[in-house]
């Protein structure tokens, strides 16, 4: 990220003023003294005019050019209003500059939690693992059991509704359209 900031010539004040965050707490980001949550490098990433992958371009990428995130070695991300029991990892950080997909494995714990709606650009993919989940599309709930696949656009506001066998666990991939993202220099 402080790269990123410094190819553009922006300052630690400015970057947190666009990113709405303490000029305290991005450098305490940069110097990875503390954990933040995927709004907020969201909010920098897009003060920084990148996408969230660009700041994980080249983490952990091996020399032949494929990625391998081992099992429970996904990157924890934590979405805006979500209590313990949610967790989202990230299961590839690396993909050029323009953001083409987003995977996250999502385990729900917590049977009492509620989601606000989701919306974004793009096509998601949902695909059951583990539980049994009432996913809201639209006006629609769908009921998801283990080998269930759900597709929508992002911008149809969606969420898990119904928790109805714990724990939950599925894959949600999120594939952006190529005239819907910018390059990164953009």
């Amino acid at each position: 990220m402080k790269d990123i900031r410094q190819q553009h010539g922006l300052t630690i004040a400015e970057v947190a003023e666009r990113a709405n965050i303490s000029r305290g707490m991005l450098s305490k980001i940069e110097n990875n003294l503390v954990s933040t949550s995927l709004d907020t490098l969201e909010q920098l990433a897009n003060s920084l005019g990148v996408t969230i992958s660009r700041l994980f371009q080249g983490y952990n990428l091996p020399t032949g050019g494929a990625q391998l995130v081992k099992s429970g070695q996904g990157m924890e991300v934590v979405r805006r209003g979500t209590r313990n029991g949610h967790t989202y990892h990230l299961l590839a950080y690396d993909q050029g500059p323009k953001k083409l997909f987003e995977p996250f494995l999502i385990t729900l714990e917590d049977p009492e939690e509620e989601f606000p709606s989701f919306e974004h650009a793009g096509t998601e993919f949902l695909y059951m693992l583990e539980g049994e989940l009432g996913y809201r599309v639209g006006e629609e709930v769908y009921t998801l059991r283990p080998g269930d696949a759900l597709t929508f656009r992002g911008e149809i506001p969606h969420r898990p509704e119904v928790h109805a066998k714990l724990p939950i666990r599925f894959l949600s991939i999120i594939h952006y359209d190529n005239d819907e993202e910018l390059h990164d220099h953009e």
